[in-house]
């Protein structure tokens, strides 16, 4: 046993310092296949203390430090490259809601806590934590915050970062910087927060956070709505934000392509609409009083009846129940079982000004076909802040050939002012179009803040910065 090892285990206790293949096998594996690295140990401390402690043997000894949360990423962020020697820290132990303050509709965590638990400490308070996705059972809020996630309701309530007010972090060399307030309005210098959100662990590792709270939505008024165009999907929000003064909280979309195969993914729900549209919107609408509770789902009733006497909605199906609610949501969360009807896909996660996402989706599906003949798209969206989930399935998995269709997508996007990452981060998937498209500037900026705060390079080395050439 390595000296370094057992340093760790002082840190720790012998039972949280892993380093047989074994122990380590569900952390070197990440949520996709084709993430798999090789740490030489996994370390789960339990206090903002012992991550100190960690931190700080490891920068005098030069040894990397992989921040883990529930390892539910898409872009290898938490991989460990296998000839780096690196050791893992997960925060799965720090898992504690450490307070909840109903009165002022914050709630402080620390970075190890389920997005889920945190949800039903709101909720039982008849408050909300608005930031929900497909992952929420088993990702954690450190994670969510190092990746800046996103998920449905961005549209209303903004990322992670947006529903954040303080963090607590631990800086490679092993100081912790408190940044825990709870304050709504604090103009003191440099946002330093923010630098860490979305940061993916190459800075230092987050340990605990204050997150707003919203108050909780005594009902939804949820519907699916088939449509011709998507062209017009824009204005049926608009329409429907406005009527219901702002009640929409998800606006999602997805194309026949996808609707026809949700019947083999999930064979027990019957479709919704027959035939199948060319576009189906899923819309949600939250309502926060008795009041509202009344209006909100007479509204959405209506307001469909009249779009589609108008022509602007061929159809229309409205939840009545929580079970109808579910399912609705079911078919739209459930991505990778239809991805995975036809086998491995390529992805993207990119975003586009609302008003040209119909354009991206004509020009990706037209020059994909023509630099990849025998491919086939397949997507859902966001649609209400413009994110695009696209993925095509392809015959040829040669790494060089996905990279030129990568890239084709790319030259879309930054012709149409968009972002190649929406919500998903860089990690390692990313790397090479972060070379490509990022602003030089940025990226001297980037690494000038990357050397200051962890100049012997162990926070999550390979990851979110591209080399210099």
């Amino acid at each position: 046993m390595s000296d370094f090892i057992a340093s760790l285990e002082a840190i720790v206790g012998v039972d949280h310092v892993l380093s047989g293949d074994a122990a380590r096998e569900k952390y070197d594996h990440g949520w996709l296949p084709q993430y798999k690295g090789r740490s030489q140990a996994v370390v789960r401390p339990a206090s903002t203390d012992e991550v100190s402690r960690i931190l700080s043997l490891a920068n005098t000894a030069k040894v990397p430090v992989i921040p883990m949360g529930g390892n539910t990423g898409l872009t290898g962020a938490t991989m460990a490259v296998p000839d780096l020697n690196a050791i893992i820290l997960t925060v799965e132990r720090m898992n504690r809601i450490l307070e909840i303050k109903p009165q002022s509709h914050v709630i402080r965590v620390e970075a190890g806590a389920i997005l889920d638990d945190i949800r039903a400490a709101a909720e039982a308070e008849d408050l909300c934590f608005p930031l929900v996705f497909g992952a929420r059972g088993s990702c954690r809020i450190g994670g969510n915050l190092a990746t800046n996630a996103g998920g449905s309701n961005v549209l209303k309530y903004g990322n992670t970062r947006d529903l954040c007010l303080g963090l607590e972090v631990v800086l490679a060399d092993g100081r912790v910087m408190n940044l825990m307030s709870e304050l709504h309005k604090d103009n003191t210098g440099y946002d330093l927060k923010n630098l860490f959100i979305g940061a993916e662990g190459t800075l230092g590792v987050i340990t605990a956070a204050v997150l707003k709270l919203v108050p909780l939505p005594v009902e939804y008024a949820t519907a699916m709505i088939a449509m011709d165009h998507v062209e017009d999907a824009l204005g049926l929000l608009n329409t429907l934000d406005r009527l219901s003064g702002g009640a929409v909280e998800a606006f999602e979309f997805m194309p026949k392509s996808y609707c026809d195969l949700l019947p083999s993914a999930l064979p027990n729900l019957q479709p919704v609409f027959d035939p199948v549209p060319e576009v189906t919107i899923l819309v949600e609408l939250g309502a926060t009083s008795e009041r509202d509770r009344r209006f909100l789902t007479e509204m959405l009733e209506n307001a469909l009846m009249g779009l589609i006497q108008e022509g602007r909605v061929t159809d229309a199906v409205v939840a009545q129940n929580e079970s109808q609610r579910a399912e609705m949501w079911l078919r739209r969360e459930s991505t990778f079982e239809v991805a995975g009807q036809k086998g491995r896909t390529l992805d993207t996660d990119v975003a586009l000004p609302l008003e040209k996402l119909p354009l991206f989706l004509s020009r990706a599906n037209a020059e994909t076909a023509q630099a990849a003949p025998g491919s086939e798209p397949i997507y859902i969206a966001h649609l209400g802040d413009g994110n695009v989930h696209y993925s095509l399935w392809m015959d040829n998995h040669d790494p060089a050939s996905h990279d030129r269709i990568v890239e084709v997508i790319e030259d879309i996007v930054d012709d149409l002012g968009g972002s190649f990452s929406a919500e998903h981060g860089i990690g390692l998937m990313k790397l090479p179009t972060m070379a490509r498209r990022k602003d030089p500037v940025a990226l001297e900026v980037m690494r000038g803040i990357k050397r200051q705060l962890d100049p012997n390079a162990i926070m999550n080395p390979g990851k979110l910065l591209p080399d210099e050439t």
